[in-house]
């Protein structure tokens, strides 16, 4: 049976791009933008919590690419109807790009260019992660990461945002852990929490809400101590061939609180 692939996930998308998949790969989302010539060039099948099944059923995927957090339960369950494969990736912190890669090598190492270009990533990602370890500040500052405005949302310390920024050396806000999934993996502030006293950075996203400077001020204003700033949201959020970049670039943030 020729490969067919159908990704559902924004990142996995342009990993499998970075692989060398793109021939294989007959199905995206709406959000799955990069590569953008060659995503572009892909058939839409909605988006990554409102997928067109019917659309998707008719481009007979073998293989559909699919993320805890990101899609829906009942989603995976409609495919599983006609789908031979149905690849479930769930990473939680940086590390886990390895177990990510792991998994493309099982299911399209037979393909020509996937093998070498997972250990091309695979070399990338552990020299990165030896690199922020030597560099991780002390005290480890205290940052609220921004994900969302009306209400303000953040993320819990089981994320994968979080934990990366634990990787560089941050410790995220609020001090709870969400879960395997679910909404709190992604905490709502009240605004009037005693610990937004203490944060030094704020990090407002560019991605799923698009900060911009114009929230400086009301961010500024729910916490009056931190630095304020606007940060790339697919660096930080995005595994796959973007985790070495964005561990350095987290790093780099970290650095520059000046």
């Amino acid at each position: 049976m020729q490969t067919r692939i159908a990704s559902l996930v924004p990142s996995l998308t342009e990993l499998l791009f970075a692989l060398g998949l793109g021939p294989w790969v007959v199905a995206r989302t709406g959000f799955c933008i990069h590569p953008a010539a060659e995503a572009g060039a892909v058939p839409k099948v909605g988006g990554t919590k409102d997928v067109n099944v019917a659309k998707l059923r008719r481009l007979a995927p073998t293989h559909v690419l699919v993320n805890v957090d990101e899609n829906r339960l009942e989603t995976v369950a409609a495919l599983r109807e006609f789908v031979p494969h149905i690849i479930v990736t769930h990473p939680c912190g940086p590390e886990d790009n390895l177990g990510l890669l792991a998994q493309m090598a099982e299911h399209f190492g037979h393909l020509p260019p996937v093998l070498p270009r997972v250990q091309t990533l695979e070399r990338e990602l552990q020299q990165a992660l030896a690199e922020v370890s030597a560099a991780a500040p002390e005290p480890p500052p205290k940052v609220l990461y921004l994900i969302w405005r009306e209400p303000w949302m953040t993320v819990a310390r089981d994320t994968y945002i979080s934990r990366l920024l634990a990787r560089v050396g941050a410790q995220t806000w609020p001090a709870v852990e969400g879960g395997p999934h679910g909404a709190g993996r992604y905490p709502v502030l009240q605004g009037d929490e005693p610990w937004l006293a203490a944060i030094e950075e704020v990090w407002l996203s560019s991605e799923p809400y698009q900060f911009t400077e114009q929230h400086l001020a009301a961010a500024q204003t729910l916490c009056p101590n931190a630095r304020v700033r606007l940060v790339d949201g697919e660096l930080l959020s995005w595994y796959g061939p973007r985790a070495a970049a964005g561990l350095r670039y987290a790093a780099e943030l970290l650095t520059c609180r000046t």
